[in-house]
């Protein structure tokens, strides 16, 4: 049976955090709370990069691209996640779920790219900083924003064209918080062994690579500064201590997911939360905090803001 014949399932049940009415309360305050940070932080992130005239680099540039992609990661996820907490019967239409699934890896495949971009410009800032201006031209940054929506739209279009037609007549349960991939393969009324297979290598594939990418980006920056003077080497520790900081709360569970077999992982909900949830969250406090430029920047907008209200 065919969707676009009238399958008997017409949504999905998300089981997401089952337990005592008390708990669910208090998932829906934190989430809700955190939330609330992501969009905040990374607004502000967004808004400082755009208007401040001291941050107009390549580095904040891919920041405040990175900001938003996190921003729109989480606002995929995380809303229906928190209103389903306060309802008895958590459901989602079968395309409101392939919506979420093809923004979820889309924006996922997008941040991953960005990364990798964001990698490039510490290599370049650290081991080239003669030539750093002349290489991160307006014109390559251009280029790697395209690249990382590309790679976006590539990866999960290459998947969600494969799933989009699948008929479903049977099991619409899926024990997860929102529309997981895998999980909704399975669901099928037809053989999915070698698309669930396909799926998983893809975006497994995919996360492992630029992972790997990352670390040998790390690895060639510290062998490059250890021929310097130690001051050299603690500057460059400390330029990639946030940058290494978000690629491993990002990647790690990702890949822990796709490389751990579904059937035997009982934690998959607690992963899913990290990667899509607590993840964006960390990521404006790392570059906000621990940056004074960014911080100096934030504090001069404020009292332009202020001044500006003065006035008029």
């Amino acid at each position: 049976m065919d969707l676009k014949n009238g399958s008997v399932v017409t949504e999905f049940i998300l089981l997401g955090f089952s337990g005592q009415w008390e708990l669910q309360i208090f998932f829906f305050v934190t989430f809700s709370l955190i939330y609330s940070a992501t969009v905040l932080g990374n607004s502000l992130i967004m808004v400082t990069v755009t208007f401040s005239s001291t941050l107009h680099s390549p580095m904040y540039f891919l920041l405040g691209n990175l900001s938003f992609l996190d921003m729109c990661l989480s606002t995929v996820i995380t809303p229906k996640m928190i209103t389903d907490l306060l309802n008895e019967h958590k459901t989602v239409s079968i395309w409101g779920c392939m919506t979420q699934m093809f923004f979820m890896h889309f924006f996922g495949g997008a941040k991953m790219t960005l990364l990798i971009a964001m990698a490039f410009d510490r290599y370049v800032a650290i081991c080239k900083p003669l030539h750093y201006r002349t290489i991160m031209s307006h014109r390559l940054l251009s280029g790697f924003v395209i690249l990382s929506w590309t790679i976006g739209f590539v990866h999960t279009m290459s998947q969600m064209v494969l799933i989009v037609n699948l008929p479903f007549c049977g099991p619409n349960v899926i024990d997860n918080i929102f529309c997981d991939l895998p999980l909704v393969i399975k669901l099928a009324c037809v053989d999915t062994y070698t698309l669930e297979f396909f799926v998983i290598a893809d975006s497994g594939l995919l996360s492992f690579t630029c992972f790997i990418l990352l670390l040998v980006s790390c690895i060639v920056v510290l062998i490059t500064v250890q021929q310097r003077p130690s001051r050299g080497l603690s500057k460059a520790l400390s330029t990639l201590s946030a940058h290494i900081t978000v690629v491993t709360l990002f990647f790690g569970p990702c890949i822990f997911i796709y490389a751990w077999p579904l059937n035997s992982f009982a934690g998959n909900k607690v992963l899913a939360v990290f990667y899509t949830v607590i993840t964006p969250l960390p990521n404006p406090i790392i570059y906000t905090l621990r940056n004074q430029k960014m911080q100096g920047a934030m504090s001069k907008l404020q009292f332009q803001h202020v001044i500006s209200t003065q006035n008029f």
